[in-house]
């Protein structure tokens, strides 16, 4: 935690620093929006795709479009504050600024939070564990990137308490969904196959741009719905997040399964393109 640097609407704070108000909707019903980047030798990755996918999660929540210059200006400083980051996440959050105790809202100005902090590279591969849990495609959030993430952590920790990396979520139709914080991609018959973003899932910017790049390769990368039991025939399975990359699955559950040709030719088109590209 000592890290991690901190600032909140327009100054540097410490990370142990009272800097958000009791009654703020973040706080109190989990009002608000985040995002979180890569960042690589002290650079933020896909900084534009990031901050266009904040204002649909503000309009997804009724909130107005964030101060992107303000955000970019809180960049700066938690960037600056230290020497640079080798690896690690950069994270700024928009809340509703200071509510009621209830769900209602007042004409409060929003809260702007961005931090940001080193972490370890991933692993060259993972496990995974199939959560008893559900996400509901149907939700008024489904898709939008919320500060309510109690939902991952309780699943998150099932899957640690697993050996596992993350945790994989169906919907309620009994379909393949995404991770507490990760996409979820598998190889059958060598094609890549991911949820659709009407599954629920979250429209993860390293998914967009794997899709992207992978085409571009000239791998075929389909976007359909998949039984949850795909996993149990998968040939190959790979996840992506912004600080996971393209990340190789070795085990799903108790099922293991190799690093096949087809991940490894789409991780390293990632590797390749985002050092070439920084915001693409």
């Amino acid at each position: 935690m000592t890290d991690v640097r901190v600032w909140v609407n327009g100054r540097l704070t410490a990370v142990d620093e009272p800097a958000i108000a009791a009654l703020d909707h973040g706080v109190t019903v989990g009002d608000g929006a985040f995002e979180t980047a890569k960042v690589d030798r002290g650079q933020v990755f896909a900084a534009t795709r990031h901050a266009r996918r904040l204002d649909r999660t503000l309009a997804g929540l009724g909130l107005p479009p964030a101060d992107h210059d303000l955000i970019a200006g809180g960049t700066k400083a938690v960037l600056e504050a230290g020497e640079p980051i080798e690896f690690g996440r950069l994270r700024y959050s928009v809340t509703g600024g200071a509510g009621p105790l209830g769900s209602d809202r007042d004409d409060s100005p929003l809260t702007y939070i961005v931090t940001a902090g080193p972490q370890p590279r991933p692993p060259a591969s993972a496990k995974v564990a199939v959560t008893p849990w559900t996400r509901n495609e149907r939700s008024a959030v489904a898709g939008l990137k919320t500060t309510s993430y109690a939902e991952n952590v309780v699943a998150l920790a099932y899957a640690k308490e697993r050996g596992a990396i993350e945790a994989v979520f169906a919907n309620t139709r009994g379909e393949l969904c995404e991770c507490t914080g990760s996409n979820i991609f598998v190889v059958v018959e060598g094609i890549i196959r991911t949820p659709p973003l009407d599954s629920g899932c979250l429209a993860g910017i390293t998914r967009e741009v794997t899709i992207e790049w992978c085409r571009e390769d000239g791998l075929e990368v389909r976007e359909e719905a998949l039984p949850l039991e795909v996993l149990q025939q998968a040939d190959e399975v790979f996840i992506t997040s912004s600080t996971k990359d393209v990340l190789p699955i070795h085990a799903v559950d108790d099922r293991e399964l190799r690093v096949g040709p087809v991940t490894r030719r789409a991780a390293d088109v990632f590797a390749r393109l985002c050092v070439e590209r920084l915001d693409p």
